[in-house]
């Protein structure tokens, strides 16, 4: 694997080579939190400070407003898809590709080659955003240095397709429980099968009818699933528990309460015996009417559309700071073994950002 130093002055597209080379699974992003930083401190023009394996860099020109960009260093698991592949029609292949070590790189060129923006501009990059949201090196950072995080608008570098991306949804995970009694399969009449007991749960979920709100012009679509269910203890036992991990996936009209209240009426009479919230984190309203994300997406062009994800649009939200997703990656290909990113749009994320901030 390539852990060379990182090479601001190649092209934003060669630069997401190298960082989709440079292996960063959520929580071994160390050493590529060490490159950038590195990278960073050799530029005069920018202020550097780290907090864990969460880098931070800052322009100080005294312009009257202040811009974030922010993007995340980690990816999911890599799944046989590292190192990177580019086809001869632009098609760059590999783990982070999309989500978001394309938009990184468009941080790291920015950085790099606008010394003097019209807005003075934070660049955050941060660890464990593919995790849950306990470890997130942004909110971390949020409860360590909120200082370093202000701004008048922040952009997050997400997989968006180029296009402006509102707001983000909120995702709650719960483990539903259900429990039986052990006893022998051969004599299972003596027992109760708790992963019988989850057909209800199931029965539940299938029949689901996800709500799609719209709101400031932006359709979102929800989305309540089971994504893990484990039971048993042996071959020839009849298992006493079992649990079914659900995800809620909520527009962002809900708040954290409502939604949690939503999902328990759901499974109310599903014969749940303990209901554990694993983890949860609020989403964020689009905002797009705020003067300056109305300006960016002049900017940038194209329709807003939704955030059907979350992302830590929600963490600036709540830190009362008015904030888009804005990246070259495609989000539909987010986590997948084929992952995989058009270096022409990474190339002209580049340049419209470097137009917006230099105009």
């Amino acid at each position: 694997m390539d852990r060379s130093p990182l090479d601001l002055s190649s092209d934003a597209a060669r630069l997401t080579a190298q960082l989709v080379d440079f292996p960063s699974e959520s929580g071994t992003e160390k050493p590529l939190a060490d490159a950038v930083e590195a990278a960073l401190r050799a530029l005069p023009h920018l202020a550097v400070d780290r907090h864990g394996n969460t880098v931070v860099a800052r322009t100080a020109l005294g312009r009257p407003e202040r811009v974030v960009l922010a993007g995340h260093l980690d990816t999911v698991p890599i799944a046989d898809n590292v190192p990177s592949r580019l086809d001869a029609d632009g098609i760059l292949w590999g783990c982070g590709t999309s989500d978001m070590k394309s938009g990184v790189a468009v941080q790291l060129r920015l950085a790099a080659t606008v010394p003097a923006p019209n807005r003075d501009l934070t660049f955050v990059f941060y660890d464990n955003e593919e995790v849950e949201a306990g470890r997130n090196g942004l909110g971390l950072l949020a409860a360590a240095h909120p200082d370093w995080l202000a701004g008048d608008f922040a952009v997050l570098l997400e997989p968006s397709e180029g296009q402006v991306e509102g707001g983000c949804q909120g995702t709650l995970r719960v483990q539903l429980r259900t429990a039986g009694e052990r006893a022998h399969s051969a004599r299972s009449w003596l027992g109760a099968n708790a992963i019988h007991a989850a057909a209800p749960i199931l029965a539940r979920l299938a029949g689901y009818e996800p709500r799609r709100p719209v709101i400031d012009g932006l359709e979102y679509r929800e989305g309540l699933n089971a994504v893990g269910i484990e039971g048993g203890v042996a071959g020839n036992v009849i298992p006493d528990a079992c649990t079914v991990t659900v995800n809620f996936r909520y527009a962002p009209d809900r708040t954290e309460d409502d939604a949690l209240a939503h999902v328990r009426k759901v499974f109310a009479d599903c014969g749940v015996q303990e209901f554990v919230v694993t983890d949860q984190s609020g989403g964020a309203l689009p905002g797009l009417g705020h003067p300056a994300a109305a300006a960016f997406v002049e900017a940038v062009g194209g329709t807003p559309r939704p955030k059907y994800g979350w992302t830590d649009v929600s963490r600036f939200s709540a830190l009362g700071v008015p904030a888009v997703n804005y990246g070259p990656g495609n989000p539909h290909l987010a986590h997948k073994r084929d992952e995989h990113v058009d270096t022409a749009l990474i190339l002209a994320a580049e340049e419209r950002l470097r137009a917006w901030l230099t105009a």
